[in-house]
């Protein structure tokens, strides 16, 4: 009788909360009965069962709806204070083609794509100088191990600094996050995104070749194409350099002032890129939080967002085949794709 009545004690017990697991309990509602808690708020009450993260991960963030994505989306958008203005930069797209002729190859553009770029006023603000300071630390040939010495890490250091910690915009990210439970402090976000953007992992020869950060904000050489390269700085920068040669585009956004969203056909140092998309006239703290936000919240998936009222949708995906911390996931690609 005994052991019966310690068996359904037991199961009583379990069953009302009283696991110190969070196995199968990922996002279940707050309870003060329970010795530790997995829904999303526990890091900041401090009170996660120790597997918390082992178990839930990136799973703990499924709370986040839609509605509140491009809530903080249209946030993000309104706190862009670094954005380019039509004074400060200017684009010549020329040729539009259809989707269907994306693969062509033909050079359509006589002029290059960006006509003017206030370099003095823009390329001064302390996030730019940051990302600018990290395009060239790159091996862009996939199967080339890359080189992190000091110097390169407090780079990344910086710019993590810069765009997250010292921008209204990075900050705001950082509270919306916080508040459901994916961070207990700024210091955890910054070390995890460091971790998310740069750290290293293989595409190519099990070479330690390639990063989140150097994919979408560099670009990649793979198999005799681009590969990533979704940013309109990297973009200006090669195309002055006479490295890019810009061809068409096969998509331009509905706005009518920065930051614009356009899907664009070149060849970079003699390789192609069918259609390259990114953000054009955002500042570096507006790609890293909107990739972020989407990465974090949909990872692997069509993330929704709303940028002044208008429609707009990232991509993004994870890196399956190797992680860091707790199971976590490298960011693989993320970009602006069709609504």
């Amino acid at each position: 009788m005994k052991v019966i009545l310690v068996l359904s004690l037991t199961i009583t017990l379990i069953s009302q909360g009283y696991s110190d697991s969070c196995k199968r309990r990922c996002g279940e509602p707050f309870s003060p009965l329970n010795d530790c808690n997995c829904d999303s708020k526990c890091q900041q009450l401090e009170n996660c069962c120790d597997d918390y993260k082992k178990q839930c991960g990136q799973r703990a963030l499924t709370s986040v709806t839609d509605a509140e994505i491009k809530s903080m989306s249209e946030t993000l958008y309104r706190l862009d204070s670094n954005r380019a203005t039509d004074s400060q930069l200017v684009i010549d797209p020329q040729e539009e083609i259809p989707n269907s002729e994306t693969s062509y190859q033909n050079d359509l553009a006589s002029r290059p794509l960006f006509k003017y770029v206030n370099e003095g006023t823009l390329f001064s603000k302390p996030t730019y100088k940051a990302l600018l300071n990290l395009l060239d630390n790159y091996k862009r040939v996939t199967g080339d191990a890359e080189d992190v010495p000091s110097q390169e890490t407090q780079e990344q250091d910086t710019f993590l600094r810069e765009t997250m910690l010292n921008t209204e915009l990075g900050r705001e990210l950082y509270n919306f996050l916080q508040s459901k439970g994916a961070y207990a402090s700024q210091h955890e976000f910054v070390q995890d995104l460091k971790m998310m953007w740069f750290g290293l992992y293989t595409r190519s020869k099990g070479k330690l070749d390639s990063s989140g950060f150097e994919h979408i904000f560099v670009g990649e050489i793979k198999g005799g194409k681009v590969s990533g390269f979704h940013n309109w700085l990297q973009f200006y920068r090669n195309e002055k350099q006479g490295l890019l040669n810009y061809y068409s585009y096969s998509f331009d956004g509905p706005w009518t002032a920065y930051p614009d969203v356009m899907g664009m056909q070149f060849k970079w140092d003699g390789y192609f890129k069918q259609v390259g998309s990114a953000f054009i006239g955002s500042s570096p703290e507006f790609d890293l939080a909107i990739y972020t936000l989407c990465y974090i919240t949909r990872p692997g998936k069509l993330c929704r967002l709303s940028l002044g009222g208008n429609a707009q949708a990232i991509q993004t995906y994870t890196w399956d085949n190797s992680s860091y911390g707790n199971g976590k996931k490298y960011i693989g690609s993320a970009y602006p794709a069709t609504p």
